[in-house]
């Protein structure tokens, strides 16, 4: 008897990921965490943690954050809205949280990118400066081998 799950089992559990992966792209700006997520697709938190992870190469929050950040990236380089409205309008609670966040992501403090993302994209279609400039989580982690 074998321990991987049926074919059929398979596919339903990746189907179950896009749904919470989609969820998380669409609703980044409201308050989700793991346990409403996972009880969106009749999973445990720990379960759906683990396979997020093996699907997507990080957890559902680490990929909540990063769509957080690279939305952040885009209004911060808009220049209306300050840091602390910033943090709010994508979904984040603590300013700390988010700075420290943004910081790891980017490389630079959400003042800093502010005052310098603007240029750096300046004339570029919005399109382009949001590939150019999109978050890469775990910089230095050597590359997987998969």
């Amino acid at each position: 008897m074998s321990s991987r799950p049926d074919p059929a089992q398979r596919l339903s559990d990746l189907a179950r990921l896009r749904r919470v992966r989609d969820r998380i792209d669409r609703e980044y700006a409201q308050p989700l965490d793991v346990e409403a997520l996972a009880r969106g697709v009749n999973m445990s938190a720990g379960h759906l943690s683990r396979q997020f992870r093996a699907a997507y190469g990080e957890s559902p929050y680490s990929y909540l954050m990063t769509r957080r950040i690279e939305r952040a990236m885009a209004l911060l380089r808009r220049g209306d809205l300050s840091v602390t409205e910033v943090c709010f309008e994508v979904g984040c609670s603590s300013l700390g949280t988010f700075s420290t966040r943004f910081t790891e992501l980017v490389g630079v403090p959400p003042s800093v990118y502010r005052l310098e993302g603007a240029r750096a994209t300046e004339g570029m279609p919005s399109c382009v400066a949001k590939q150019v400039t999109r978050p890469v989580r775990n910089r230095e982690a050597p590359p997987s081998q998969e």
